[in-house]
């Protein structure tokens, strides 16, 4: 299908952007558009406006300074999972974004436009859950940081305002010898995540751990279940696998065309298992 008549306006600055938004809240921004133009051409989304922030450099980037890595929103899926200084010391992000669509999505596609859009199957937020990740957002009445943990809140819903852009992720650096890892069980057309487990181990035996799912329920979320399983102890096949039981429970999993609340819950276990095995 065709999208309807909208009004297109690309700003040559943050700024000029911010006031565009400011004038009309019902706009929508588009950066790589492969969140946005889908559900456009399917009359399931008509916005009156379109504010392109794809071209801003002003948004683009990851720099490594202050024990953590700044990511601009605008930065390719591509050119975060290239990145070496990221795929070093956090494997958890350069995973992530290399299990993300095909080349064409990670060469266009954002990861501001992908947290932004929310999708529960996105594999973005399970990785920022786990890395402690903090979301830097302006507006033309200032800048506020938000954690990972606090900006979903839903399906398709998150703690952005509708005067707001996303202009950089922060991610702290871990400790030294940190392990950490990201694998999913993808839908096959689109590479979705049926489910996404992120994981992240600090010492031996365990100081730190965080075990986040997306995929799983309507809003990603860490895994206090298996993460108190394994906190103190050593990674062994049988400690992994008593922890990856847990996986899950207690949660609204969801059910649709792909897989079934159930599936999706044995997934979950099977997902945590792998991931934790992967950081051994």
């Amino acid at each position: 299908m065709i999208p309807s008549q909208v009004n297109f306006h690309k700003p040559n600055s943050l700024s000029e952007a911010l006031d565009l938004l400011s004038g009309n809240q019902d706009a929508k921004l588009l950066a790589g558009g492969h969140s946005l133009i889908p559900l456009m051409k399917l009359r399931l989304n008509e916005p009156d406006s379109v504010i392109s922030i794809g071209n801003l450099a002003e948004l683009r980037g990851i720099s490594d300074s202050d024990g953590s890595f700044k990511i601009g929103a605008g930065t390719t899926h591509s050119e975060i999972a290239m990145h070496q200084g990221l795929r070093q010391v956090l494997p958890v992000i350069t995973q992530a974004a290399a299990s993300i669509g095909d080349i064409q999505v990670r060469n266009f596609g954002t990861i501001g436009g992908s947290i932004a859009h929310a999708d529960p199957a996105a594999d973005w937020p399970g990785a920022l859950l786990a890395s402690g990740a903090t979301l830097d957002l302006a507006s033309q009445s200032g800048q506020r940081k938000v954690a990972a943990s606090d900006f979903f809140q839903g399906f398709f819903s998150t703690a952005l305002n509708g005067d707001e852009i996303i202009t950089a992720i922060i991610i702290p650096k871990p400790p030294a010898g940190t392990r950490s890892g990201y694998l999913k069980f993808a839908q096959p057309a689109s590479r979705f995540a049926i489910v996404g487990c992120a994981a992240l181990v600090s010492g031996d035996p365990i100081a730190e751990i965080a075990v986040a799912f997306n995929g799983v329920s309507d809003t990603p979320f860490r895994d206090a279940g298996v993460e108190g399983a394994l906190k103190g102890k050593t990674l062994s096949e049988e400690v992994i696998a008593k922890a990856a039981s847990m996986a899950a429970d207690g949660r609204d999993i969801l059910s649709d065309h792909h897989a079934s609340s159930a599936y999706r819950h044995h997934l979950a276990r099977i997902y945590a298992k792998r991931t934790l095995n992967s950081l051994m």
